[in-house]
């Protein structure tokens, strides 16, 4: 018997501290931690998920195309590594400042026989 204590001691350990503490707190204490513990493994990948998402959109709104040559620029400098144009013109002439009849394109349709 005395073996039986000595190799099983957390298990005993545990079962009692089980025994005490569910008349004391009941089941349903036990079932809200084991299920704040399941909300908390399925929401913090949900949270890196959001927070890998943010900074792609933020690292993606930096990003500049020279208008003269077309080279991709982090937004970091204030000219074109590539041909040395302003990059500060882009924000200017943004698609978004255009009116929407200068953006148009317009297409005369021809009827094939």
């Amino acid at each position: 018997m005395t073996y039986f204590l000595k190799v099983n001691k957390n298990l005993i350990t545990c079962s009692l501290i089980i025994l005490f503490l569910i008349p004391i707190f009941g089941i349903n204490f036990f079932i809200t931690i084991l299920g704040n513990i399941l909300i908390i493994l399925f929401l913090i990948p949900l949270l890196i998920l959001l927070l890998v998402f943010i900074g792609f959109n933020t690292y993606k709104s930096k990003i500049n195309n020279c208008s003269n040559c077309g080279a991709i620029s982090l937004g970091l400098s204030e000219t074109c590594v590539n041909c040395g144009a302003d990059l500060n013109d882009i924000s200017t002439k943004d698609k978004l400042v255009r009116k929407p009849s200068e953006s148009t394109i317009e297409v005369k349709a021809e009827e094939i026989k």
